[in-house]
């Protein structure tokens, strides 16, 4: 210790230290052993975006209209691709109370339940497995009972149709089916094999976002039951597998414009709307054939439509595309 003339002590550098900083702002350090597994990170959770449904199955859905009935399979097919345990509590608050998810070697799908109607709503393509992308990748037909149908797609619905049909085998319920991506093309799969199934089946319609072609001209023709197919302007998927191929689509085609609008569009009208679209894509930094293909935009797109229709704007489902110049209006009727 050192001292001064006068006999006092210099007080030493930690003594300087406390006079300057309070003791309340101190903090009490753990003990050294526990800073390793402090610093360590925790687990990452998986936090799927689950957003409620808009509306509430508390009556059949053939008592609501067209773009209702979109509005609800739109959003079980973004939910298709959440994890079960999550996706069952969801729906059951808007009166679904079954919800069984049905798996085989990376094919996976739902089969949800009200006490009025059942809905098969399939998983569409993750980019992160390897089954669903070789899946899309064998474009090749394979011959079945009603022509030839994309083999990808079939061996999909393969490995679930048994237990789907199993669930099906004592429903008397009417059943809706459902997908987004490669998920549309199972739902028609689906579709086309309950319609074929020996088993009692009240197939209604289908509801498909942004799905690809899915067989010959003989098997798109087959179903003659409602096939809503939803495209959203540059949505690169439903141009695939080519026509060159001998694919045909299948179902009415519901055509969304880059406005957000039921467009009945074709040819030239079409390729100027989606040229115009891209560009305005470009100029907001995004590659419009594949941001248009996110279910994400086709719920939005849909409950966009949903909330125009409540506030007095009627759509009405397109018949079919027309060449006429005076078909660049949004399919909309007064109320």
């Amino acid at each position: 210790m050192q001292f001064t003339m006068d006999g006092s002590s210099i007080p030493s550098v930690k003594q300087r230290v406390d006079r300057l900083i309070p003791k309340s702002l101190i903090l009490d350090l753990p003990p050294p052993e526990l800073i390793g597994s402090m610093t360590q990170a925790p687990p990452p959770i998986a936090c799927f975006p689950a957003e409620p449904l808009s509306i509430r199955l508390d009556r059949a859905l053939h008592q609501l209209s067209w773009l209702d009935k979109s509005l609800v399979m739109a959003e079980l097919s973004r939910l298709a691709y959440g994890p079960p345990e999550l996706i069952s509590k969801v729906v059951y608050e808007a009166g679904i109370d079954q919800c069984d998810f049905v798996q085989q070697a990376g094919s996976e799908a739902y089969v949800f339940g009200t006490k009025y109607d059942c809905m098969i709503v399939s998983r569409g393509t993750e980019p992160t497995k390897l089954e669903d992308i070789a899946a899309d990748a064998k474009a090749w037909t394979v011959a079945c009972d009603i022509g030839r149908v994309h083999s990808g797609f079939d061996s999909h619905v393969q490995l679930l149709w048994p237990d789907i049909e199993n669930r099906l085998r004592e429903n008397q319920r009417p059943v809706w089916f459902g997908g987004h991506s490669l998920g549309g093309a199972m739902a028609a799969v689906c579709a086309v094999r309950c319609k074929l199934s020996p088993i009692p089946s009240n197939p209604q319609a289908i509801f498909s976002f942004g799905a690809p072609r899915v067989g010959n001209r003989q098997y798109a023709s087959f179903l003659k039951i409602r096939h809503y197919r939803w495209v959203n302007n540059n949505d690169i998927v439903p141009r695939f597998p080519p026509r060159f191929m001998g694919y045909h689509h299948m179902g009415r085609e519901i055509y969304v414009n880059r406005k957000g609008k039921i467009s009945r569009i074709h040819n030239w009208l079409r390729f100027h709307d989606r040229v115009r679209g891209f560009l305005y894509g470009l100029r907001r930094g995004k590659i419009d054939y594949l941001c248009d293909h996110s279910m994400r935009e086709y719920v939005a797109i849909v409950r966009h439509l949903h909330r125009t229709e409540k506030q007095g704007t009627r759509f009405t489902c397109p018949q079919a595309a027309t060449r006429h110049r005076s078909a660049m209006r949004c399919s909309e009727e007064p109320p």
